[in-house]
């Protein structure tokens, strides 16, 4: 089954973040599944979808669980949190698999501010996700300068371009398919992987932005030709 029509999981689908963005798929009629470390919590954050969208293919499963569902997975969880859930799906993602990394290495995640970055020694967030994810699974980076909260609002019109990394272009092009079904987002090939580290940096930047001028932007590059996936 193509990667833009089978189930996309998100682990971490209950955070800001990743409930935006199974709402905007579950919104562009894609099958979603809503990934927890407990399974009920899971399940509420689907039901919680469906109500705000009836006619949504939304379901929600324990990490492993919903890892398994689909060819293409979403990890969008706070730094914190992403050696864990790494290590806890070792056995559990597949050769083949792409694997979305959507963590920004913040200071916060060490109660420190939100607008530092912390240093990685793998250089970035996505490239760590690299180094633990399974032999096989291709890795790449996307998300980090889409607001969560512009996400989650369906009411607001994006207008906004994904900044995509990684080493595999077909990965890179499977992401991109589903990225244009959401109204408004543009996928962006920013290179290879080791461009992560600069893309995770402009989330701090936003950060700072947002706070001082009371709002939500996010990134458009200007200047680019059409881009034919």
């Amino acid at each position: 089954m193509p990667v833009s029509t089978s189930p996309i999981p998100i682990i971490g689908g209950t955070g800001a973040l990743g409930f935006g963005l199974a709402l905007r798929l579950a919104n562009a009629g894609l099958p979603v599944v809503i990934g927890s470390r407990r399974e009920e919590s899971a399940e509420e954050a689907a039901a919680k979808l469906r109500e705000r969208l009836p006619d949504a293919d939304a379901q929600g499963m324990q990490n492993a669980d919903a890892a398994r569902s689909g060819p293409l997975v979403i990890l969008s969880v706070p730094f914190r949190a992403q050696s864990e859930n790494l290590t806890n799906l070792k056995e559990v993602l597949q050769e083949g698999q792409i694997l979305v990394d959507a963590t920004v290495p913040l200071a916060a995640a060490v109660s420190g501010r939100a607008t530092r970055l912390l240093g990685v020694p793998q250089g970035s967030a996505a490239q760590q996700a690299a180094e633990m994810a399974p032999k096989g699974v291709r890795v790449i980076s996307a998300f980090h300068t889409v607001s969560a909260a512009l996400l989650g609002d369906l009411e607001h019109v994006l207008d906004e371009d994904v900044l995509i990394a990684g080493d595999d272009r077909e990965a890179k092009r499977a992401l991109a398919e589903i990225v244009l079904k959401i109204d408004g987002l543009r996928p962006v090939d920013c290179g290879r992987l080791e461009l992560a580290r600069l893309i995770e940096g402009l989330t701090p930047l936003l950060i700072s932005v947002n706070v001082r001028h009371k709002t939500h932007a996010g990134i458009k590059l200007t200047g680019l030709p059409e881009v034919s996936w």
